[in-house]
Parts: C-alpha cells; structure tokens; sequence
C-alpha cells in the first residue's frame, strides 16, 4: 500500500510542469509538500549550497509545525563534519537528531532549539558533486526512518537533481543562443579560428558589411585568406606570432575594401584553450576610420596654426629637436599689439595672413625651408646652409617691410629679424632662445632690424641672467635706495617737485642706474615687486616732508606691468590713506608708448587715480604714438618732453621748432609742461621764452640721497625747510 503511495508522490513530481521545465525552485515548492502529506513528518526543506561550497540558500520549505525559532547556519564551514558524512554516505537518517554523532553540529544551534526529534538529510548531487540538500524533520519521538522512506527521499533528491541539472543545460543553451544572436547583431566583427587547422570556424555578419566580402566565402577559409593577410602580411604574421606566444595582440590596420576604398580597422585578438583542448584564437575587430580619420584631424590641429595655415610653436620645437645644422630665422613684428588694438583684431589677423604668405612665397625659392607662427606676432623659419645667410635675411627683410594693403589702409610692417647658426649653439643653448636673445636686439635698432647671434649676445645674455638671480637678492635684502632729482619752476623760479629715481647698491658692482637692471626686471617679472617698493618709499618720504612742511610733489616712474596690473589702484589708495598724502603732490608717470597698450583700460584706470587726487604725468613725450585725441581723452596733468628734443636745442631748428609746438599744445590743452635733460643755461633761456612751466637736469642737479636733497633745499630755498 505505502509502495503505489509513493509510487503516486514521485509520478506527481516527475510529470510535473514544473519538473519538465527545470524550474528548481519550483519543483522544490513541489516536492517539499508532497513529502509532508505522504511522509509522517513536520518539516521538509531545500536546500542549494554555492558553487564554492561555502554557503547554502533555503530553496523551498513546508511544514505543519511550530514555526522554526532559528534556521540552520548558512555557513558551511561550521557544519564540516555533517558535510564529510554527506559526501561519503549521501544521506543521514538520524533517529535522534540530538544525539547522533554525526549531526552534532546542528545540535544545539538547531534541533534541540526548534524541538526537533528526528532528521533525513539527503544529497542532492550531480555528476557525484553535492549542489544541495533535501531535509526531512519530525517533531514527535519514537519514529525510525525506514529503508522505505530513506529510498523514496533519495528518489525524490534525484529527481531534484535532475531539474537542476535540466535547469542548467536550459540556461547554457539559453546563454549560448543570446551569445550567437548578439554577436550577429553586433556592428563589432567576431570571429573564432582553429589554431591548429587555421580554418576560420565562425565569422559573424559585421565582418561582410565592413569589408565587404561574403560571410559564406569566408567560413571555413583559411586566415591567409583574410584582408589582414593579404594587404598587410609583415603586421599579420608579427600579430598571428604574438597570439601563438599566448600574449594578447591589439593594433589598428589600414585595409582596402574590395571596391578599392580605403578603411582602418582596429583588433584585439588572444588565444583560449576549449575543454578538449583544442586551441582557438578569438579575434574582435571594428571599422575606426571615422575615430582615425578624425584623430588625424586633432593632430593635424595640433601641429597648425588655425589662422596662417602654418606649422605652430610645438610642431616647430619637435622639428628644431631633430636638426643639429642649417640657419634659424626669428620674425617679429614691431608695434603689432598697438596695431591691434587702434584697427581691430580683423585687421590684425589680416596683416598676420599676409606676412604668412609672403614667408611661404620667400620659403619656395629654398630646397628646404620650414616655417612656424610661433608667437603671436613672431615666425620662425628653419633653412639650410646651402646660401648666403646675410643676403637671406636682407631679402626676406626687404619682403615684409613692403607696404600691405588692408581694406582702405596702407600698412608699412616693421619687421625684426634674429638669425641663429643651429651648429654653433647646439651644444650651449637652445637655438630658440638664442633667436629669442638677438631679436630682442634686434627691435632695438635704428633702421634695418636684423641682427645676427654671436657670443657677445650669449655672454650679455649670461650677464642679464646674472643681474636677474642678483635682483632676487637685492629685494629681499633691501638693496635699493631712493634718489631725488629736483624739478624747476621756470616762472617763479622755485623748486616745486622731485622725481624719485632708484639705485642699486650692488654688493660687488656698486651703485647701478636704472638702466642696467630695469629692461631685465621688466622681462623677468620682478618689476611689479621693485615697483611697489617704489611706491611706497616714496610715498612714506613725501609724508615726512608734509610733516616738516616741505609743499613739493613726488614723481614716481611707474613700468607698463604695474600700471596694467590687477591692483595698481588698490595699492595707491592705501599708500594715500596710509601715509595722509595732500591731494596733487602724488604724481606717477608713465611713457607715452606703454600708455597706448590698451587705451580703453588706461583710460579707466588714469580716471580712477585722478579721482583719488593722484596726477598722471607722460614721460619721455614726444617719442611715442599719442595724439591730440588720446591727450584729451586721458585725464593728464602733465607732460614731460623728452630730453632728446632738449639736448638738440641749440643747434637744431627742428628740435625748437617741436618743442615750440608742444609747448603750445600743452598750453592750449591747459596741461603742465616739463622739460627733462636740461643741461645748460641756454636751454633753459629757450624754455622760459617758450613758456615752458617746468624744468630738471643737471644745470640744477643730478639725483641726490634724501639727506642731500633736504641740503639742496636748504641751500636754494630755505623758506621750504624750518
């Protein structure tokens, strides 16, 4: 009778739909209450441990007793001895649970817990590797497992075996099929050759639409048949050497379609070994002309200059890298940013395109001549020695001072050439920076502005390097010292002002003038640090001269970089309320030239000092660009005439003749006049005839120490001092 009943459990089971579609869990749910209703038992439980064996997971449970208080540990390493008894006898039918040694384990972490009285664990293995367990539990005591039960829960874990073994092989197969059918929907090409045959096995339909050969053609070909083979055998072979190395290879190719069109293509390939051990190669490829082609275009941006079609600065550094001998050609062009700034980028880009195309026209007439825009205004060029360098330079000179038409303008370029023989400074400096030395000598001459590298340049350049790491020195050890040059009132004949002039005492060279340290603090950056000690010395000395009521104004030579620096203004507001300066005696002069850099901020910024009471005087006037619009435009109280119009005075008629004009333009501009540089009395009969308001220079006095000044005050004026 209990036979055809647990005949009828296991059919039930078997035929289930569950069972047919290798739904484990499902099958489990099953098969745990069919035990419950045809087996005397309380619980029944399934259990799948993981593929490493070191947890198990509750499949399925059922039951008509108390709810379990605690489960059974997840971790299978704490039951060890209940898993080795599993493995070697594949069930335990313990009568006592809690006293049977070989579930001693679960003891009391588990049955004595729950009250379980007696178990049947059964293994559920496949292929004799255990994938889980099939636990029978009862509450009641005085049951023994009969060899009935134990086979009918041992049939009932086999069949569970064979629904996780089913489950399995649905799901390779599943995983297989989404495999196939991904790889042919896939725009990458996939394909799959038999290293020992070199037959090409599987090729998905990517491989036909990217070179244009047909799928059927290529399956079961040979890989000497591939495009890779036949177009580009020498990478071919070094890649097909590295896969057999069992290295992985990657690379781009370039390949022909079979209409002739160009395509790159780039690869991954690396060897497998199957479960047979036959070994195999997965290639994976795809079409990467359009990220190539683009990548072509980056570096070709790279190394171009957008604007003169030119090589750019890197590019040329990477070709100057390379050459050891030839000539290299730096083109500057003089006054270009004030260019800029009066006629408009447009213009200025236009004037750039043209001088581009008048070094690629002189480049054509060479063998070989490179040309770079390396700067914003400055070109480079790279020639061979094969001709004269003098009569090079001269001629390319001569073909871009050429006056160029732009719009309605005539412009007339003012180049400046630096030429630099590569073999001689190779090994010293950098031909680039020797270039860069001469040219700034270059700008510096009068008339043709070519000048020509050699070791003077070097060892001046040396010296500058020198006076540069010394002024490092020099501000922090508080080398410099302010001197006082007075200015002259013409009319009333009283000295009303001094301009604060610094020098160096240097600790090996001695007192140094401007010149010989101010061009390299401009170049190096160090002028905004030596200008505002500047500023502030001199604006600490005015005060103690309002304290002891000396009534003269302090002239302060600003540089172009602290002028169109960030904090000019803030500075000068807080030297004013710093030191309580009267409004008028604090006047900063700038040269007219370094004004003009950039009207709309200078502007603005002069404004802004006049506001605070801050006078702007326009030094070494006369040499510059300004006009009368800019004059009036500028909120200017004073102007000082360069002392080259002054030394001329008494032999050149030209030089009276400007200096009368000015005179009479500041008049009619209502703006103060100083004349710099007047060294006799005859100049400064002209001057005072002229109306000329102010005067300094040696006829009065050199610059002097703050000591000596006070004496020279004393001594032509005492009323100023008490």
């Amino acid at each position: 009778m209990k036979r055809r009943r647990y005949q009828r459990l296991l059919e039930l089971l078997t035929n289930s739909v569950a069972k047919q579609q290798g739904d484990f869990a499902k099958t489990a749910e099953l098969a745990t209450e069919l035990l419950c209703q045809y087996l005397d038992v309380q619980h029944a439980s399934v259990w799948s441990w993981s593929r490493d064996q070191h947890v198990q997971f509750e499949v399925a449970r059922f039951g008509s007793g108390k709810p379990l208080k605690t489960p059974r540990p997840l971790h299978l390493n704490q039951i060890p001895s209940y898993i080795d008894q599993l493995k070697q006898k594949r069930h335990i039918d313990a009568n006592d649970a809690v006293a049977d040694w070989r579930m001693s384990e679960l003891a009391e972490v588990y049955f004595s817990v729950n009250g379980i009285a007696s178990a049947l664990d059964i293994a559920i293995r496949i292929n004799g590797h255990i994938e889980g367990v099939l636990s029978l539990e009862r509450t009641s005591t005085g049951h023994h497992w009969s060899d009935l039960e134990i086979h009918l829960a041992s049939q009932v874990a086999d069949q569970l075996a064979l629904t996780l073994a089913t489950h399995d092989a649905y799901r390779k197969d599943e995983l297989l099929t989404l495999f196939q059918s991904a790889a042919e929907q896939s725009a990458q090409v996939s394909m799959l050759i038999n290293l020992h045959t070199e037959a090409i096995e599987y090729i998905n339909s990517a491989h036909e639409q990217i070179t244009g050969i047909p799928k059927e053609k290529m399956l079961g070909a040979s890989l000497k048949q591939l495009s890779f083979f036949k177009q580009q055998p020498k990478q071919a072979e070094m890649t097909l050497a590295k896969v057999l190395r069992g290295e992985a290879a990657t690379g781009e190719v370039m390949l022909n379609r079979e209409s002739g069109q160009e395509y790159w293509l780039r690869y991954h390939a690396s060897q497998f070994i199957t479960q047979r051990g036959n070994h195999y190669v997965l290639v994976s490829s795809e079409d990467c002309t359009e990220q190539h082609n683009y990548q072509a275009e980056l570096e070709r941006l790279a190394w171009r200059c957008s604007l003169t079609g030119l090589y750019n600065r890197t590019h040329f550094n990477r070709l100057l890298d390379r050459t050891y001998s030839g000539q290299l050609l730096l083109v500057d062009l003089i006054g270009f940013k004030r260019f800029n700034d009066t006629y408009g980028h447009e213009q200025g880009d236009a004037l750039l395109i043209e001088v581009a195309r008048r070094l690629k026209h002189f480049a054509s007439l060479y063998a070989d001549c490179s040309i770079a825009r390396v700067g914003s205004d400055e070109f480079a060029l790279l020639l061979d020695d094969s001709g004269d360098i003098d009569v090079c330079c001269h001629r390319l000179y001569q073909q871009l001072r050429n006056p160029i038409n732009i719009g309605r303008e005539q412009v007339d370029p003012k180049p400046a050439l630096a030429a630099v023989d590569i073999a001689e400074v190779a090994e010293l400096v950098a031909p680039l920076t020797c270039a860069d030395i001469a040219l700034q000598y270059a700008k510096k001459k009068q008339g043709t502005a070519i000048q020509f590298f050699n070791s003077a340049l070097l060892k001046a350049f040396k010296d500058d390097a020198q006076i540069e790491r010394d002024l490092h020195a020099a501000i922090r050890g508080r080398q410099f010292e302010l001197y006082y040059q007075p200015l002259k009132d013409l009319q009333s004949c009283s000295y009303i002002g001094a301009e604060a002039l610094i020098r160096w005492h240097h600790p090996k060279r001695g007192v140094l003038y401007p010149g010989a340290f101010i061009d390299i603090a401009e170049q190096s950056g160090l002028i905004n640090a030596i200008g505002t000690w500047v500023l502030e010395a001199a604006c600490r000395q005015l005060n103690l001269w309002q304290h002891h009521n000396i009534n003269i104004a302090m002239h302060v030579n600003v540089s172009a970089r602290q002028f169109f620096g960030s904090n000019l203004y803030e500075q000068v507001w807080q030297l004013l309320n710093r030191y309580r300066l009267k409004p008028g005696t604090l006047i900063l002069e700038i040269t007219e030239t370094e004004l003009m850099e950039d009207i709309r901020y200078a502007t603005n910024l002069c404004q802004e000092l006049a506001d605070l009471g801050v006078g702007l005087a326009i030094d070494d006037f006369g040499t510059g660009y300004s006009s009368m619009r800019y004059l009036k435009q500028f909120p200017i109280s004073k102007l000082k005439i360069d002392r080259s119009f002054i030394s001329d005075l008494s032999i050149s008629r030209e030089s009276r003749e400007i200096v009368s004009a000015i005179i009479a333009m500041a008049k009619a501009l209502n703006i103060s006049l100083t004349a710099e540089g007047v060294e006799t009395a005859e100049q400064e009969r002209f001057l005072t005839s002229c109306m000329c308001h102010q005067a300094q220079g040696f006829l009065y006095s050199p610059a002097l120490r703050e000591a000596e000044f006070s004496a020279f005050l004393q001594q032509s004026q005492p009323a100023l001092l008490h």
